[in-house]
């Protein structure tokens, strides 16, 4: 029964996407499915062999980038007073933006596959470090005050406890890093490389092929939906339970006064400018291309060049804020929605899958045609971008209620509207926000990328201007102002976090 209402729901919506294409024939905005399943089987050894290349470096990408995020994940738990610094560098180092990252990787490794594997680690570690480090805090206080009387330390408590305990979490980070890192290798491939899809699509682009352009998207949205099912599948035969245990409060820490949040605070920013100036000597880069801390506060000392970076920069913030907003209402309201109507998620799951999968440099155009190319249509972009990361984790957050306490509502005959509103809406608020801070740069990314293919407008164009150019005072000078903005969005994300946390999940502040 259930694979025949999928297979419906897939005949249903291949049949509208036809007739839509039928509709629109003289439109460039849509190829139908019998027009992309001709290129597909016109054009089947090329882009064999382009899935294989992308596909390898996307795998490569996500184990490195993961392995990261865990040791990372670990780090912190283990030794919670680097918490602040890791999760800062980590940050800084995901809101790079791509486009800007992309040419500079790209003259550092030279030929090769270094920029495609690069950028799938970047774009997965900071995601499942997000997801990981919430499951790892996710156990009962009972549980590690039991270890400490035991005089079991730190490891042997993430070894023995907190490890389970964060597997649902891991796999949610997993899921979510599958199409990003397909996604990052792709990337990668505009920047130089000889092969792979995302040299094709970059082709088919810049030659207005429709037919060509839809194929590629519903080839790689297809390898990463492959990818996303099979961690679920995996992660479903892995674990097969259900949370039962009902966390207790950990115990409150002291509150830190404003001056030592601020100098703490001026102690990251100064560690950032330092190893950024040490990793640029240690290496030995060329100055015309590397600069340094200095070069860019020289270059912004003049009002001409710093006025135009704040203009394309408030801009972009614009542009920013009600995407990212949309996108992590959309992501939990569809999270809700499902869990109140399981049938609907077998629908919904592969469109949302293929929202996250499809390359935003081949979505950004297509969703300006169809949006417009002024506010509207960078907001569609945005949200699109960051709704798919939102959705999987409240997804799996609204699944995390306590068995217990769900078994006691069933007792009371309680209906799944009071059971969602009391229940599982608290147990999702450690995963929603981990999805909001996730949702920080990915929303900066997809601004940017928009601007750069598509509105000719904000920091995006910017720094794809200046890279073109060689204008790499003002290139390294936006870098520094979104790694800015990030920090400052995710500050502010933060705060909103621990008001919530410190009532419906206080582990998560321990």
């Amino acid at each position: 029964m259930v694979a025949s209402r999928s297979v419906l729901w897939l005949a249903v919506a291949l049949i509208a996407w036809e007739a839509l294409d039928r509709a629109l024939h003289d439109s460039v905005l849509v190829a139908g499915p019998i027009a992309i399943l001709g290129h597909l089987m016109d054009n089947a050894g090329l882009l064999a062999r382009a899935t294989a290349e992308t596909a390898r470096n996307a795998v490569l990408g996500f184990l490195w980038g993961n392995l990261a995020a865990a040791a990372l994940a670990a780090l912190v738990v283990v030794v919670p007073r680097l918490e602040r610094v890791v999760s800062a560098l980590a940050l800084l180092l995901f809101s790079l933006p791509l486009i800007a990252t992309g040419p500079i990787l790209r003259v550092l490794f030279g030929p090769g596959n270094g920029p495609q594997v690069t950028l799938a680690a970047l774009a997965v570690y900071y995601t499942t470090f997000l997801a990981l480090l919430v499951g790892l805090r996710a156990v009962s206080q009972s549980w590690t005050d039991l270890m400490a009387i035991y005089g079991r330390g730190r490891w042997s408590t993430l070894l023995r406890i907190r490890a389970r305990a964060s597997l649902p979490y891991l796999v949610i980070g997993l899921q979510i890093a599958a199409p990003a890192a397909f996604l990052g290798a792709m990337i990668g491939e505009f920047t130089g490389a000889e092969r792979g899809l995302g040299v094709l699509t970059l082709r088919a682009m810049r030659g207005l092929e429709t037919e060509a352009t839809w194929a590629l998207a519903v080839l790689s949205a297809g390898t990463a939906m492959a990818a996303y099912g099979a961690i679920g599948w995996l992660g479903g035969r892995a674990l097969g339970y259900v949370p039962v245990i009902l966390l207790s409060a950990s115990r409150p820490r002291a509150s830190r006064s404003f001056a030592a949040r601020l100098i703490e605070a001026a102690g990251i920013a100064l560690l950032v400018v330092a190893l950024w100036q040490v990793a640029m000597d240690a290496f030995d880069l060329n100055r015309f291309f590397a600069k340094r801390p200095g070069d860019v506060l020289t270059f912004l000392a003049t009002p001409a060049n710093r006025q135009t970076l704040l203009a394309a920069l408030g801009e972009t913030i614009a542009f920013t804020i009600p995407g990212y907003v949309a996108g992590l209402v959309m992501g939990a309201g569809l999270a809700a929605l499902l869990v109140l109507s399981p049938p609907l998620e077998r629908a919904t799951m592969p469109i949302a899958v293929a929202l996250r999968a499809v390359p935003i440099i081949a979505t950004a155009p297509l969703l300006v045609l169809a949006f417009g190319r002024g506010f509207t249509g960078t907001m569609v972009i945005v949200a699109v971008m960051i709704f798919f990361p939102t959705l999987v984790a409240c997804l799996q957050g609204l699944r995390q209620a306590p068995g217990q306490i769900v078994d006691l509502f069933g007792l009371y005959s309680a209906s799944r509207w009071h059971l969602l509103r009391s229940v599982r809406i608290p147990a999702m608020l450690p995963a929603f926000f981990a999805s909001a801070r996730m949702a920080v740069p990915a929303a900066l990314l997809a601004v940017t990328t928009a601007e750069w293919l598509a509105t000719g407008r904000g920091i995006g164009v910017l720094m794809a201007m200046t890279a073109s150019t060689s204008d790499y005072n003002m290139l390294w000078s936006c870098v520094a102002a979104l790694g800015l903005v990030a920090a400052a969005f995710f500050a502010a994300v933060a705060l909103v976090e621990r008001a919530v946390l410190a009532r419906y999940a206080p582990e998560q502040l321990a």
